[in-house]
């Protein structure tokens, strides 16, 4: 996670108890997948559900149940969400993500597309990955991708491309999603290589990559009220 979701979390309250649970990386390991050598260094889910649901009060999580819709109610905002749910609320903090339905509310634009795309992975070791805890970071030929150790098993992992029009229905088929991955990974070595190869097709996630762009952020309006 980037530094605003910690930020989010630290409101809440549970940032620290969420730390506790992974390794603090102790820098960022940049590789050339053309020349195999270092270019620079600098010295999941499930987690984060289970604390959320330990350490804020009952009755305050509600899975599958996003934000549709968001009704201006006076001094309240009356939430409407996908289950059928509505709630009414004195503040609103907007973080559902690039299709957020309170970025729509506040008047934000849609997102933009990147041109590229980022498959997403995770992966546990029973007997231990034995990375450093370290960020480990690899570019060139048109990918960029990294390998990130969540604690002593478990890796988490990710890759950046730019999709051609042979490779538009990749995201449908993880069997060729994972071959695709693995054909691009270029002089590695060969622990970095056995994250991909034996991570399992089910824990495997495609998708384009959408940003806003930053001016809209720094002039528009970022906030209505109590939103």
């Amino acid at each position: 996670m980037w530094t605003n979701a910690w930020k989010a979390l630290d409101a809440i309250r549970i940032g620290d108890v969420l730390r506790q649970k992974h390794n603090e990386l102790s820098g960022i390991l940049t590789t050339s997948v053309v020349s195999g050598l270092s270019t620079s260094e600098i010295s999941f889910k499930n987690v984060l559900l289970e604390i959320l649901e330990n350490e804020l009060p009952r009755g305050t999580i509600r899975y599958s149940s996003k934000v549709v819709h968001v009704q201006d109610a006076g001094f309240f905002k009356s939430i409407h969400l996908s289950d059928g749910t509505i709630l009414k609320s004195k503040v609103l903090i907007g973080c559902d993500g690039m299709h957020s339905n309170v970025a729509k509310f506040l008047g934000f634009s849609k997102p933009a597309f990147l041109s590229r795309s980022a498959i997403r992975g995770f992966i546990d070791f029973k007997d231990g990955h034995g990375f450093e805890p370290k960020f480990f970071q690899f570019f060139g030929k048109g990918v960029r991708y990294g390998v990130i150790p969540c604690d002593d098993n478990s890796v988490f992992w990710f890759f950046t491309f730019s999709p051609s029009p042979q490779d538009k229905d990749i995201e449908e088929d993880p069997v060729r999603m994972k071959q695709f991955v693995l054909s691009k990974l270029g002089k590695v070595s060969e622990n970095i290589r056995v994250v991909f190869e034996n991570t399992n097709l089910n824990n495997m996630l495609c998708s384009p990559l959408r940003f806003r762009h930053p001016w809209e952020l720094l002039w528009g309006n970022i906030s209505k009220d109590n939103v």
